[in-house]
């Protein structure tokens, strides 16, 4: 690790979620080593349903020697296939290795994923600085220091470290940031799309190349199946994460309000199954998956409008905190890994400025995450979908009777170029930083 001069600075992280956790990693391989993660939680557990990792991120995890993990616990996804809602192929595609990277693309469960990173934070920090239920209620900060200010959240009683003072601190804490709406006091709830996604997991037999992803409907009716788990893959199953997604709002409405909703408690099924009873895509029967699946769980799709500032002196906000984004083009988590990396970078490379040195951060990060946010609600590359579904509301036989080849392959090459994931910038890199993980093979 990189020679850092002492004394070290103390660096706070508030949030103990795939940002803040991957922000921990980056910092220490970096050679930070007080770090201190806060998490409103009480514990930490594998709630959560299915996310996609691309390989740009894959990258900074092989650099910080989880690749082996990823491959333990996750999907080497081989290709994504878009559908119409009647089934009709508009486009297939190899992704991760298939594709020509050097390193994968993954679908896994987030909280395998996130419980993968918190052993690695555990093993290479210490299990000391996880300080669980500590919620963020403030801060406050002079020219040399910042401190924050926690309470337990199901009490708001004093925590086990009602305050602490640091360097530092990196509010990743979420789409519903306390940070965030200090900053931001005027900005209000999440902004809602009107639609929402239930989801869901069953394990059941493998369908296509048993790493394939689907992808099927138009805007606002859509079917999103992938498999998740290399546990499953290796005793011959396949543990598929499913999405329906219904527009329930009118897109013209101007109330953009979520609806109250508690992602934790199970919803029926009748709310949203009827739509997709005859859909049939890739070889899967939606209605299977979800007549088999025993648990669902509702989620209003929202985002929120980019902001121009994330660094406020010795506090910047990271992940979904500075940039929630729509689930759509794979992103959300790919990004947040991305802002850690470039922080520990910035931090490096300005070591006596931290003001300077989160500001630099800010200008390489916000900018582009700002289009992606706003490509996402454009649909993203799911655009394919919504052409091929206004041009052949009733299907087609040839998608480039529809979609001309040369637009259908333009759409997904612009988002990934937005997005940071072209697979050459991405190769080159996995070459200039390939004896990076070897810093950690005797312990990852």
């Amino acid at each position: 690790m990189p020679f850092l001069t002492s004394p070290q600075p103390r660096i706070l992280i508030a949030g103990a979620g795939i940002g803040g956790l991957s922000t921990a990693l980056s910092l220490h391989a970096a050679g930070f080593v007080d770090i201190h993660i806060f998490e409103a939680s009480s514990q930490l557990t594998t709630l959560g349903v299915g996310i996609n990792v691309q390989p740009s991120a894959v990258l900074i995890l092989r650099n910080l020697g989880l690749l082996p993990k990823l491959q333990e616990t996750g999907i080497e996804t081989q290709e994504l296939n878009f559908y119409s809602r009647h089934g009709n192929t508009i486009l297939s595609e190899p992704r991760g290795v298939g594709a020509g990277y050097v390193v994968p693309q993954f679908s896994i469960h987030r909280g395998e994923f996130q419980m993968l990173l918190l052993d690695a934070v555990k093993e290479r920090i210490g299990s000391d600085r996880i300080h669980l239920g500590h919620a963020l209620t403030g801060y406050t900060q002079d020219a040399n220091s910042i401190t924050a200010n926690f309470v337990r959240r199901a009490s708001d009683q004093p925590a086990e470290n009602p305050t602490m003072s640091g360097t530092i601190l990196i509010a990743a804490d979420g789409i519903n940031s306390t940070a965030r709406r200090l900053l931001y006091p005027k900005e209000g709830p999440p902004h809602f799309s009107g639609r929402i996604l239930w989801r869901g997991c069953v394990e059941r037999d493998p369908y296509l190349t048993g790493a394939s992803m689907i992808w099927a409907g138009h805007a606002n009716q859509k079917f999103i199946a992938y498999p998740i788990s290399g546990r499953s893959a290796r005793n011959g199953k396949s543990l598929v994460n499913w999405i329906a997604e219904l527009r329930v709002r009118d897109e013209n409405d101007p109330d953009v309000t979520p609806p109250p909703t508690d992602w934790t408690k199970k919803v029926p099924k009748a709310k949203f199954e009827g739509p997709f009873s005859e859909w049939t895509c890739g070889g899967l029967r939606m209605k299977d998956l979800i007549d088999s699946t025993d648990s669902v769980f509702e989620f209003p799709m929202c985002d929120r409008d980019p902001v121009d500032q994330w660094s406020f002196g010795r506090l910047t906000l990271l992940g979904d905190a500075a940039h929630a984004m729509y689930p759509i083009g794979s992103n959300g988590a790919t990004q947040a890994i991305i802002d850690a990396e470039t922080l520990a970078k910035c931090l490096v490379e300005n070591p006596d400025d931290v003001p300077g040195a989160l500001k630099a951060y800010q200008e390489a990060r916000l900018p582009p995450t700002a289009k992606i946010v706003m490509a996402n609600r454009a649909n993203g590359p799911d655009h394919v979908l919504q052409l091929a579904h206004e041009r052949a509301p009733e299907g087609f036989a040839n998608i480039y009777d529809v979609i001309p080849k040369e637009e259908l392959d333009g759409i997904g090459a612009a988002y990934k170029a937005i997005a940071g994931f072209e697979r050459d910038s991405v190769n080159q890199k996995a070459k200039e930083t390939e004896a990076l993980a070897d810093r950690f093979s005797k312990t990852a």
